[in-house]
């Protein structure tokens, strides 16, 4: 890396422009996060400085207070600090001074990133601090700083903040939040002064989590109004903010929550941040793109297609019979699965989830000869074996939890309150990590496991260290990522889903070592509809599995067709939690049918633009998918409710080329119109070829459908 010399800097890539004051003594401030600025040269952006500085009104401070990447109570700053230290409890109030700033690009197979790095001291307090700012070439800003403890006595850091700024036009705020079975619902409310903060503190990412943070225009949707959101990538304790402060500024921003005491630095020990992300877009769909194409430019993003999934958790449940899981599997074949997986219940004691978790044997009386026949016939059916495990949690009635009480995370003389009669193991003690790690390593070698789905069935509560009697989730969640890091090492090749309670653990931080999340334990397609939608807002199809349940779900207790339970997984890494042997002869026929139509389609849909139509009939949802050149889409149209009116209105394409003509047909098997209309769509049967503009901005007669229907579309350039 090359020092360079102090002073504004710009940096652009994919329609955004990041303009920064790196002018010394203070830390670098963004003056500028969202639209491309164009082409500007030394002399503009010393002018454009200038023209950004505020004004002195009455009664603040005699010289204008700067809004640093990392905001400084010392400079003035009334908002949220982005730095909280002290040394037993003496303040440490710091103004740091940049000591070297650099600034490179590299370039990747089908990307470029520029990256900043500010070196920066503060001689009095005696503490260092290294900013990493990147812009990729998606787009996508990230950011993360290192803090250091220069001097010898112990420098405690209780908060590191990130923001960004945002400009005046952003007075809308959206994030999501939810449950379990319902996660990622949207709530959107005015960007008022204050501070609008979200804060995790579950351990986990968790169910409730924000996933993103948007502000922007008002009124501002899927394909309009400017948009700039940020995301926490850590999947321990979090917060993420959206702050206006009466001066006129505003500001989003996030970190990880730190619990008392849980970051405490000797001489010359450095605490780093988790990254926070940051994109703009005009419209929601915008930002997710930015999402999107960073995520599949990384190295370690799945290029394989993705195996479609038979999971065996609703079918049986605990209830494990080598004969018919045996069975389930040819079922499976018959209908194009990729991928068995045997679900919770197959180690020892593990007959109901209240005993046994920890316990990572193959439970003998269940499986006599262990697991290697029911391998060995789902490998000859060519498919691969994955396995279930919770690898961080055990259950008091476990032999783990007898012989090591020690291992548990709970405080001096109290056990913490059991959720799903569990308790948490702690990660960072190094028997407990050595022995998870050798489990899992033995029961991947020994059973040639290709897939691991991760669980995560509890948050953390009263989680202390029976070493140090310390607060341990920062460590365990280092610890964690070290287990996955140090196992997919082993055994290269190897995938792992990050499940919690469905969607408890999705976000950036665990997506760097896993190949899918579970987007929610509820399947019921209409609740799937809405996660699915939301849990895009951050991560491409292909990183979300969506499986095809039972006709009656079982969270829900809604009953819905097959079609409409498949066409909801069509377009995510689908997959199948159902006992087929309940299944007739023509219901495994559709079955495969739609499998078939998945598989035709997923290399497009793993790959291509996700997008959104905003139609005005909240009961109509229209989501697609739109090839990278533009030559082809398919699109899902979705009936949720009744509506208000019917006709059913116009429906809408959005993302193709406008200057192109396309032809536009219904995609079999979801081709079967369910209202009383059918008859009356005149282009429906035979198809229609019109111009990219006129199916974007006019479109086509939509079908009327009954509630809880959906039907697909295919669209395909021709000359």
């Amino acid at each position: 890396m090359a020092s360079m010399t102090p002073g504004p800097l710009h940096l652009r890539a994919s329609g955004i422009s990041l303009l920064l004051d790196c002018r010394a003594p203070g830390l670098p401030r963004i003056l500028h996060w969202g639209r491309d600025l164009g082409e500007l040269d030394q002399h503009a952006l010393e002018e454009l400085t200038l023209a950004l500085v505020a004004p002195q009104v009455s009664n603040t401070m005699d010289a204008a207070v700067p809004l640093a990447v990392l905001p400084e109570p010392s400079g003035g700053w009334a908002g949220t600090p982005g730095l909280e230290l002290h040394r037993d409890g003496s303040a440490v109030n710091t103004r740091f001074d940049v000591v070297d700033l650099e600034c490179t690009e590299h370039v990747g197979d089908d990307h470029a990133t520029t990256r900043v790095v500010v070196h920066a001291e503060d001689h009095l307090e005696m503490v260092g601090l290294d900013i990493e700012i990147e812009l990729s070439g998606s787009g996508l800003v990230r950011q993360r700083a290192r803090v250091t403890n220069l001097a010898p006595h112990v420098l405690q850091v209780d908060a590191l903040v990130l923001t960004l700024p945002v400009p005046d036009l952003a007075r809308e705020v959206l994030d999501l939040t939810g449950r379990h079975l319902r996660e990622r619902s949207p709530q959107r409310h005015a960007f008022t002064l204050g501070t609008h903060l979200r804060e995790g503190r579950r351990g986990r990412t968790g169910t409730d989590a924000s996933l993103v943070l948007a502000v922007g225009e008002p009124g501002f949707a899927f394909r309009s109004g400017q948009v700039w959101a940020i995301h926490v990538a850590w999947s321990g304790n979090h917060r993420a903010l959206a702050e206006a402060l009466p001066d006129g500024r505003r500001v989003v921003g996030g970190g990880e929550l730190l619990l008392p005491g849980e970051i405490r630095l000797a001489e010359g020990a450095a605490y780093t941040s988790p990254w926070l992300y940051a994109a703009h877009g005009d419209g929601l769909d915008d930002v997710s793109a930015r999402f999107h194409r960073f995520l599949r430019s990384r190295a370690g993003h799945p290029r394989s297609p993705r195996p479609v999934t038979l999971n065996t958790w609703e079918a049986f449940y605990f209830d494990h019979d080598p004969e018919r899981l045996s069975h389930l599997a040819d079922q499976g074949a018959r209908v194009g699965v990729e991928r068995f997986v045997l679900d919770d219940g197959w180690f020892r004691g593990r007959h109901h989830d209240r005993a046994g978790l920890g316990d990572w044997y193959v439970d003998e009386d269940v499986w006599p000869q262990g697991l290697t026949p029911l391998v060995e016939h789902v490998h000859g059916l060519g498919m691969q074996f994955g396995l279930w495990v919770e690898p961080e949690m055990v259950n008091e009635d476990s032999d783990l939890a007898r012989e090591h009480p020690d291992w548990i995370l709970h405080p001096p003389g109290r056990m913490p309150p059991e959720s799903r009669h569990q308790q948490v193991l702690d990660l960072s003690h190094p028997d407990a990590y050595a022995y998870l790690l050798e489990r899992l390593d033995t029961l991947v070698d020994d059973n040639d496991v290709d897939y691991l789905k991760w669980d995560h069935n509890r948050d953390l509560v009263d989680a202390t260290s029976t070493v140090t009697g310390g607060a341990r989730v920062h460590e365990h969640t280092l610890a964690f990522y070290s287990l996955i890091d140090e196992l997919k090492a082993r055994h290269p090749g190897l995938e792992i889903e990050s499940c919690s309670s469905g969607g408890g653990r999705v976000d950036l931080g665990v997506l760097a070592r896993t190949d899918r999340v579970w987007a929610s334990d509820c399947i019921d397609p209409l609740e799937r509809q809405q996660i699915q939608r939301w849990t895009a807002l951050l991560l491409p199809p292909e990183l979300i599995g969506s499986h095809i349940g039972a006709p009656t779900a079982h969270t829900t207790g809604r009953t819905h067709s097959l079609d409409f339970r498949a066409g909801t997984a069509m377009l995510c890494h689908l997959g199948i939690e159902w006992n087929l042997d309940e299944a007739d002869e023509t219901e495994l026929d559709r079955l495969g049918a739609w499998i078939a139509a998945h598989q035709s389609v997923r290399a497009l849909a793993h790959s291509g633009v996700l997008v959104n139509a905003d139609h005005p009939d909240p009961a109509l949802w229209i989501t697609g998918v739109v090839a990278e050149d533009r030559s082809e889409a398919v699109y899902s149209v979705v009936q949720l409710t009744t509506s208000v009116q019917s006709p059913a209105g116009m429906l809408r394409l959005p993302g193709l080329d406008l200057d192109a003509a396309y032809r536009v047909a219904p995609l079999p098997p979801g081709d079967y119109i369910s209202g009383p209309a059918m008859s009356a769509l005149a282009w429906w049967e035979s198809g229609t070829v019109l111009p990219g503009r006129v199916l974007a901005h006019l479109g086509v007669q939509a079908p009327t459908l009954y509630p809880e229907r959906l039907v697909l579309l295919q669209a395909t350039r021709v000359s």
